[in-house]
């Protein structure tokens, strides 16, 4: 699996907006600026501070030697990644600094072997804290001081000195590696260790880990060097935190409550996922602070094209909040659709293209305080919904689809997608779209099969096209279906099984439809109410 160790995308298509290797940038997802340069940053006590630490401790770790310049060997760079940590409230924790190092240098084959970047998906993330919610589990989440992935390295790495802390006594010479450091290929340490623990990494997730002893269970999430673990008791909880503090230098951050930038709080009906804070740092970003809100994300029938209009004067701007908002929607399904349709021309944003991006923004003003609810469940049923807009590209004629996956009663899934192909009908579009929802499904369930927790009835799917529903079952073929013939055999199949069943249900109640197209008023917020989006309750009790 490859994928670029400072940005990654998940199976939805959401990065994760880390702090970018180019320090001569001041975009920040914090309203605090980082520092511009390692130069900067050393004038700065608070900063200076935080490198200092990353320093020492990697040399306590036995992570490089210095030696002289091989001749014969590619030596790579390094600098310092600079990062805010926040409480859950939002106020600045602490400064932290990181050693990263350029891995795109680095040859396949030479000196690494192969590249893996331990990213879990938003859907599993969703999945695992609403089954911990419903089963009333504790949920701790885990900081790690220094990178736990300096694992031994097999490969002759070689690396400059660190930016500012160049040894005085031999200027020249650089860092043979001993350890793998953030950003090298190969970093397999922290897997190993934790299946020598009793944990199995998930075949759907690797970046989800599975433990079970008799009546025991235990699920650990990794984003990186960001923990989340949830035990069905809180000793076992206990105990494997012991045993990892054991061997990497970690910190017990107790009770779930800021992860990846998502405040998650406990409150009484169910754990509340809000990244309020994030939003208003968006609209800090943009200058729109004190903007008028409006009802919707887009107007109904709004149309964007990529030729239409003059080219926006400030593409990194747009593209700069563009991936913003693109993270955002981890916690707010409803400006899925409209954040996909600005991220179709971040390669030639126009001012049409900006002043829907700027209504977003507007939108988000009104609602800033939304967030994702998760409540207790007993049934791990799964309901998913989709839809198309059938032909709704004006450039280039291609359909929308979108789908909304439920377990219980708590959104875990959703995704806006333009078709990569033209379909000739409204049934075509639908059937492309609902292939799309199937393969969740799919997933999801075998998710669910290794979490222990099988799904033993049938997962339904709601359509509101009548032919699409018929196609499903009738095992005809017809000359107007020979297109999407794969897709066709692939439902149909599912259906077969018993796996996936398919219902019609009537366009007023197509929650799908809010991830294809702009709605009405009305319509948008009735829909938006079938999303598990909510404000927080005045009150929070307990801990997760």
């Amino acid at each position: 699996m490859s994928s670029h160790p400072m940005q990654t995308r998940s199976q939805s298509g959401i990065f994760k907006p880390r702090q970018p290797l180019n320090l001569n940038t001041t975009t920040s997802p914090s309203i605090s600026l980082l520092p511009k340069s390692h130069l900067t940053a050393l004038t700065d006590p608070n900063w200076k501070y935080a490198m200092k630490n990353e320093y020492e401790a990697l040399l306590a770790n036995n992570t490089w030697e210095l030696v002289p310049r091989p001749a014969d060997a590619p030596v790579i760079r390094c600098m310092w990644l600079f990062k805010h940590k926040f409480h859950a409230d939002g106020t600045l924790e602490r400064h932290k600094a990181r050693l990263v190092v350029n891995g795109k240098s680095q040859t396949v084959g030479i000196d690494c072997d192969e590249t893996f970047s331990p990213v879990v998906k938003p859907t599993t993330i969703r999945t695992v804290l609403s089954l911990a919610t419903s089963k009333a589990w504790p949920i701790h989440q885990l900081d790690v001081k220094n990178a736990f992935l300096h694992g031994h390295l097999n490969e002759m790495v070689y690396m400059f000195q660190p930016p500012g802390f160049t040894s005085s006594s031999h200027p020249k010479h650089v860092c043979k590696l001993n350890r793998s450091l953030y950003g090298l290929k190969p970093y397999q340490r922290f897997a190993g260790y934790i299946s020598k623990c009793g944990f199995k990494s998930s075949i759907c997730d690797t970046s989800l880990f599975i433990y079970k002893k008799g009546d025991q269970m235990a699920y650990l999430l990794l984003y990186v060097d960001d923990i989340i673990l949830t035990a069905s008791s809180m000793s076992l909880l206990k105990s494997i935190i012991t045993s990892l503090s054991s061997e990497f230098n970690m910190t017990d951050l107790g009770p779930l409550h800021h992860f990846l930038g998502i405040a998650v709080k406990r409150q009484q009906n169910g754990l509340f996922l809000s990244q309020s804070t994030y939003a208003a740092e968006i609209l800090s970003r943009a200058k729109m602070t004190n903007c008028k809100p409006v009802s919707t994300p887009v107007e109904v029938g709004s149309k964007l094209s990529a030729t239409n209009g003059t080219p926006f004067s400030d593409s990194s701007l747009y593209r700069s909040l563009a991936g913003a908002l693109q993270y955002l929607t981890i916690t707010r399904p409803d400006i899925s659709y409209t954040v996909q349709q600005v991220c179709l021309f971040m390669h030639d944003p126009r001012e049409p293209h900006f002043q829907l991006l700027k209504r977003i923004l507007r939108y988000i003003k009104g609602t800033l305080s939304q967030g994702l609810l998760i409540t207790p469940s007993s049934s791990t049923k799964l309901t998913a919904y989709s839809d198309a807009d059938w032909g709704g590209c004006p450039d280039s004629r291609r359909s929308t689809s979108g789908y909304c996956v439920y377990m219980g009663g708590n959104l875990i899934s959703w995704s806006s997608k333009r078709q990569p192909t033209i379909s000739r009908s409204s049934a075509e579009a639908e059937y492309r779209g609902v292939a799309n929802a199937v393969s969740e499904l799919s997933w999801i369930r075998n998710l669910l099969l290794e979490l222990h927790l099988p799904v033993k009835h049938a997962s339904i799917i709601y359509w509101d096209n009548i032919s699409a529903v018929y196609l499903s079952e009738n095992p005809m073929q017809h000359q107007r279906t020979k297109h999407i013939e794969l897709d066709i055999h692939f439902v149909r199949e599912k259906v077969r099984l018993g796996t996936i069943k398919v219902l019609h249900v009537p366009a007023d109640y197509q929650y799908a439809d809010i991830f294809t197209k702009g709605l009405p008023k009305h319509l948008f917020q009735r829909f938006r109410s079938s999303l598990c989006l909510r404000s927080p309750t005045a009150q929070t009790a307990g801990d997760c």
